[in-house]
């Protein structure tokens, strides 16, 4: 397949419908995933991606003066566009599976991903308090509902989770 092609697969999902996702290869090690029922698009694994290991560096694609749903925050007063653009479609999971490590400007492995699986971040480990909150549906024994960033959970159930710096000084304040 040549790099820009892409494919339409049948998937069986958790809800036991079958949904068709367009894939696209943007990388050596993932693709997006795009359902076509629902447009929803999601960043999973080409490879098996092992615990510790750097998946991907982070580059500021762009600052924006007020968070949105792409953003990312990096610190107290700052949140930036991802670079390469593809990582916006790590989405959230209250079980993830990746870090975005914004002192470093990385992407860790946090358990072993296999192949074809969504990549996954915990959204409050860099979001103090989202603009765009929504209620959680990732099934996840961890789950913790409503993700509004971390400002609006307690500091229990953050001890739970890897977290930036720029979050873990405001929870020890």
């Amino acid at each position: 397949m040549l790099k820009n092609q892409t494919e339409t697969t049948k998937y069986y999902s958790v809800a036991n419908n079958h949904q068709e996702f367009q894939k696209e290869k943007v990388s050596s090690f993932a693709e997006i995933w795009e359902c076509k029922q629902t447009r929803a698009k999601s960043l999973h694994s080409r490879i098996e991606i092992l615990p510790g290991d750097v998946i991907a560096q982070i580059s500021i694609g762009g600052y924006v003066e007020k968070p949105n749903y792409l953003s990312v925050q990096i610190a107290d007063t700052k949140h930036i566009l991802l670079s390469p653009e593809f990582l916006q479609y790590i989405n959230h999971s209250c079980d993830p599976n990746v870090f975005f490590d914004t002192t470093n400007m990385v992407i860790t492995c946090l358990r072993k991903i296999d192949i074809c699986e969504a990549m996954t971040f915990f959204y409050p480990s860099t979001e103090w308090s989202m603009e765009q909150r929504f209620d959680c549906l990732c099934g996840s024994e961890k789950c913790v509902r409503k993700i509004q960033g971390a400002a609006y959970l307690s500091p229990d159930i953050m001890k739970k989770y890897r977290s930036n710096e720029h979050i873990i000084k405001k929870i020890m304040n």
